[in-house]
């Protein structure tokens, strides 16, 4: 198992590459997990994500857990386990008010229903519930291009179908929008980065192994357990997205 430090890097990079999130220095952290080490550099990177590490805090806090960082933390919030349960909802609104609430305005009592509906501080919460994608399913002319976004932005998961040098086929299970259901969709087969110049985050990934995915990157080897957690906390997150749609208005910006 690595630290969580090294975790949170994984999951962290594919969208910091992009320029959408964290520090500017995306190959400072790419080179932190290729070379695997951890510091307090790395540290000093990861708080620099005003989206995620809010919601790593508040895990570790709640759960009396020292460490943001630490393994059982960060593999909470990008893929799912029973520290998420064990928040609170007082917790979770606590922090949703102080984060969120000047800055959502009349938006902010539907995030709370979300609260309330069984939202807790994993990822897909953050993109389903916080991140300003979902309202613009509903507008025709940027339907396309938000699905995309929120499809490439959620944690999903996939089978390694062939390794070819720093990348991999994978048959994964993209976002479907229908018009009024935001839902998992169909198989799909796509190709993914896991290394970049031979040095990879996930090292041997072989035919059958299944894997997380994040924008167009591997992100890490799931178990069995791990797996039923990410998918179990996606379905319920998109239950709850899909209950709110209606009351949803134009996106506001917010911290990814």
């Amino acid at each position: 198992m690595i630290d969580g430090a090294q975790l949170f890097v994984r999951y962290a990079y594919p969208p910091n590459a992009r320029g959408s999130c964290g520090p500017p220095d995306s190959d400072a952290l790419l080179q932190y997990g290729q070379s695997g080490v951890t510091d307090s550099g790395l540290r000093e990177l990861a708080k620099g994500f005003a989206g995620a590490w809010p919601y790593l805090e508040l895990i570790a806090t709640a759960t009396g857990i020292r460490d943001p960082l630490d393994h059982r933390v960060v593999e909470a919030y990008w893929v799912g386990n029973r520290l998420l349960d064990r928040v609170g909802v007082t917790n979770i609104g606590n922090s949703m008010e102080e984060r969120f609430r000047a800055r959502t305005g009349l938006q902010f009592p539907h995030l709370i229903e979300g609260v309330l509906a069984g939202g807790v501080p994993h990822h897909s919460f953050h993109v389903f519930e916080i991140y300003p994608w979902l309202g613009l399913l509903q507008d025709d002319r940027r339907s396309t291009t938000a699905l995309e976004v929120l499809d490439r932005c959620s944690i999903r998961w996939g089978e390694v179908l062939a390794v070819t040098g720093d990348e991999v086929v994978v048959r994964s299970r993209t976002l479907a929008w229908d018009g009024s259901v935001l839902a998992v969709g169909p198989d799909v087969v796509e190709t993914a980065k896991y290394a970049v110049a031979g040095t990879a985050f996930v090292s041997d990934l072989t035919v059958g192994d299944v894997v997380s995915l994040h924008w167009d990157w591997v992100c890490d080897r799931l178990t069995t357990a791990q797996l039923a957690q990410l998918r179990h906390f996606t379905a319920r997150h998109l239950e709850i997205a899909n209950s709110g749609l209606d009351h949803r208005g134009a996106a506001i910006a917010l911290d990814h």
